[in-house]
């Protein structure tokens, strides 16, 4: 929800400040939200500002460029973006414009690979500038790093992680800013509750006419569209494959049990009892099935670096591997159970004359 400010309205940076977090608050005791946070400029798909900074301890360098974002704290768990060390700064930080930061696990390697939590950065080009952008009473010098957060894919799966740092909104208060909110239902069938609170707090307020289901945003960029296509066209030949390989498994196994009917007519003559040809029939199946499934563990791990260019995360992901070896395993089972059922149901008898 984009909250544009009227030129010459809240004019301080202390009342600018004390606006926007009592739009927040509003906005999240409306019945349905379970969360709300503000975004001046880190709302995917693009967010950020590309700007330089300088790391206290080090020379300054040109190519020092990082993604910078202004939000609350709340931003993270809305968007479910993990921590993955240290902390996030809290609503009091947030309130009091604290000289803190956050970044991602990419700036984490790239700048500080001794370890980044208690390091402090500068952001030369952030200068208060009235009234487009108000900071806080005093100097912005140096930030420290509290928290560093798991990456996210803003710019799809095929363009590389970008470093991020986040700060808290209030050491740059500009003249416009967004409100992130997650509902536990339709998040556009709140709009007008989450208007009337607006207005409730500014009458003179407005809510930005592009309002949008951020999922949604997200699906019809064209960078995940393709993906998404991609992604499809992937599943269905997976279903397509699959279902080829359960059919030729069936035919063989099938065939397999046609021919060796007469043994297994021997084999019941002689005493053997239903579940003795069973575990014939599945311990012969089990041979090309386990073969196969080997065969291909061994290809996703040797061809991981392929295809992570075309999935997030990484094939060696033992939860995925031992997760797709269970459903062809289930799909194997479920294709051999008709031809192992008819030959433990054989009639001695019959399967004696079959020949």
């Amino acid at each position: 929800v984009g909250i544009p400010v009227h030129d010459g309205a809240y004019p301080t940076w202390e009342a600018r400040s004390a606006y926007f977090e009592q739009l927040r608050s509003k906005v999240a005791a409306v019945p349905g939200v379970s969360m709300a946070a503000i975004s001046t400029n880190a709302t995917p798909p693009s967010n950020g500002w590309n700007t330089g900074i300088e790391i206290l301890g080090k020379a300054p360098k040109d190519d020092q460029k990082v993604r910078l974002n202004f939000v609350s704290p709340g931003y993270f768990p809305i968007l479910r973006v993990p921590l993955a060390q240290g902390r996030i700064w809290d609503e009091m930080e947030n309130h009091r414009a604290a000289r803190v930061a956050v970044i991602n696990e990419t700036m984490a390697r790239l700048y500080f690979p001794n370890g980044a939590v208690g390091q402090s950065l500068k952001i030369p080009e952030m200068k208060s500038e009235p009234p487009f952008l108000l900071s806080p009473p005093g100097d912005v010098p140096w930030l420290q790093i509290v928290g560093i957060v798991a990456d996210k894919r803003n710019d799809g799966l095929r363009k590389p992680i970008l470093p991020e740092a986040f700060i808290p909104y209030t050491l740059a208060e500009r003249m416009w800013t967004q409100i992130l909110v997650r509902s536990e239902t339709s998040p556009l069938a709140l709009l007008h509750a989450i208007g009337r609170q607006v207005n409730s707090v500014d009458t003179d307020q407005q809510i930005q006419g592009n309002v949008q289901d951020l999922e949604h945003w997200i699906q019809t960029e064209p960078e995940w569209q393709q993906e998404h296509l991609v992604a499809w066209l992937f599943g269905s030949f997976a279903v397509l494959a699959l279902a080829l390989a359960a059919t030729g498994l069936y035919s063989v196994v099938s065939f397999s049990v046609e021919q060796r009917t007469n043994e297994f007519g021997i084999r019941m003559a002689l005493g053997a009892q239903p579940g003795d040809v069973l575990r014939v029939v599945f311990r012969s199946a089990v041979v090309s099935v386990g073969g196969g499934l080997a065969m291909g563990v061994v290809l996703t791990l040797a061809f991981n670096n392929v295809l992570a260019r075309w999935a997030e995360g990484s094939s060696r992901d033992i939860l995925v591997l031992l997760s797709a070896t269970a459903l062809l395993s289930l799909v194997a089972a479920l294709a051999c159970a008709a031809p192992a059922r008819r030959a433990s149901s054989v009639d001695p008898m019959t399967a004696l004359r079959y020949e």
